[in-house]
């Protein structure tokens, strides 16, 4: 079927005329990727001035390529839904008026009445939950690790579903935790955050459910808790592992039902909120060894999104950089050459918690505004195997996203048992 017989079929006539009324930016394409027809929304948000679409294809649209998205590293949706016959969708870093965005792309096959494939509709979605440029706020990254997980947050952000992150620490949970939340139909409700590590369970469960004035020494006044808070929007809880076994109980009957208690007080309250989690520990081994209850990380685990460490995010270190220096109101810095180099070669344990540090700790040694990579000090920094010189930050880093045992945590530092608690305990990890 020619192009002129595809847009001439009543079918595909009728869909051109639906896909105009859509808000969302949709294209029609034939099977040889060029575009045919746009709505008014692409052409408002997508279409370049003085630049053709129609007759182009969509990679040399969309990426600025010379061959498909397969053949330039990329996943292909259109190849794929031309083998399957079903709808494909795609997480994509698209040039747009604006420049390089994250684009959510969904793409249906339009079948003839011999079931074959004879075009497609694409609808395309903008991110706004990150940025694939340098920005002052909020999520940023382009690498193929980063996108990934950008892609399931966006699939699972509609939805009601529980939310897992899991990662090392400094990995930006909290980050993405609250694209998740902007992301959502509860974007205009209120985004609560609360650190389970280190809380006792009478602070646990006075901060989670709040208290009743009288409900113990100091009360003097009734306290909403946070899940009264997060009435109407999102519940963060960050370090899930960390929350004791007693209270373990009393939160997934919070989830469950909705319900709860304030300290003190004897009236059934009520509260909706959508529950996200976060932890850098391995629950599934920590329920097996009779540390978390099985039924409680069944409920927060529906969508475990794993978030990738700094080393697998190749690429975003310079991104990230000139993010940090625009946050931290040095947005004249700039980083040498070989400094970039330096950063991509190290193997950043603490994640982007480090990078930060190590970036406002350069930025005072570059009097001339040029970040070199004698600034950085990286080959100062202490070894991971010598546990006796590591600095506290790296120390309790490398601790929280060690999976193994005890006495396998001391093997991997070179030290014995004895010491590692010793210094476990200094850093208050034990």
């Amino acid at each position: 079927m020619t192009d002129s017989e595809l847009l001439q079929a009543p079918e595909v006539r009728a869909l051109i005329s639906y896909l105009d009324h859509e808000a969302a930016p949709m294209i029609v394409m034939n099977t040889a990727y060029q575009i045919l027809a746009a709505n008014t929304a692409y052409k408002r948000q997508f279409a370049v001035a003085g630049k053709p679409y129609l007759g182009r294809t969509c990679y040399a649209v969309s990426h600025q390529f010379a061959v498909p998205c397969d053949q330039a590293g990329e996943h292909c949706p259109l190849q794929s839904a031309l083998a399957t016959r079903a709808p494909e969708r795609v997480l994509h870093i698209h040039h747009t008026p604006r420049g390089p965005e994250h684009v959510d792309v969904e793409l249906r096959p339009i079948v003839d009445a011999g079931h074959r494939v004879i075009g497609f509709v694409e609808r395309l979605q903008t991110v706004r939950q990150a940025s694939a440029r340098a920005s002052r706020s909020g999520l940023v990254g382009q690498s193929p690790a980063f996108n990934r997980a950008l892609g399931e947050l966006q699939r699972v952000a509609p939805s009601t579903l529980p939310v897992l992150l899991l990662g090392e620490s400094g990995t930006g949970k909290e980050l993405f935790a609250r694209a998740l939340h902007e992301a959502s139909a509860r974007s205009a409700g209120p985004f609560v955050v609360m650190d389970c590590s280190g809380l006792s369970e009478t602070l646990f469960e006075s901060e989670v459910f709040g208290y009743e004035k009288g409900a113990f020494t100091g009360a003097v006044s009734r306290k909403a808790g946070l899940a009264e808070t997060a009435n109407g929007g999102t519940l963060f809880l960050d370090e899930i592992g960390d929350v004791p076994l007693a209270m373990q109980v009393k939160l997934l009957r919070l989830i469950e039902s909705g319900t709860y208690r304030r300290v003190g007080g004897v009236e059934t309250l009520r509260s909706d909120f959508r529950l996200v989690t976060a932890t850098h520990k391995p629950l599934a081994r920590m329920v097996a060894d009779g540390q978390f209850r099985q039924d409680l990380y069944y409920r927060i685990a529906a969508f475990p999104l794993q978030l990738p460490p700094l080393r697998e995010r190749h690429g975003d270190i310079g991104l990230l950089v000139e993010s940090l220096l625009q946050r931290s109101g040095s947005a004249g810095a700039r980083l040498a050459p070989d400094a970039l180099a330096a950063l991509d070669g190290y193997h950043w344990p603490g994640n982007i918690r480090e990078l930060r540090n190590v970036i406002e700790r350069a930025r005072l040694f570059a009097d001339d505004g040029e970040i070199k990579a004698a600034h950085l000090g990286l080959g100062a920094r202490p070894a991971l195997h010598t546990p006796a010189a590591l600095a506290d930050d790296d120390f309790a880093a490398y601790v929280r996203g060690f999976s193994g045992t005890r006495k396998a945590l001391a093997a991997a530092l070179g030290c014995s048992e004895r010491t590692l608690y010793r210094r476990l305990k200094q850093a208050g990890l034990a």
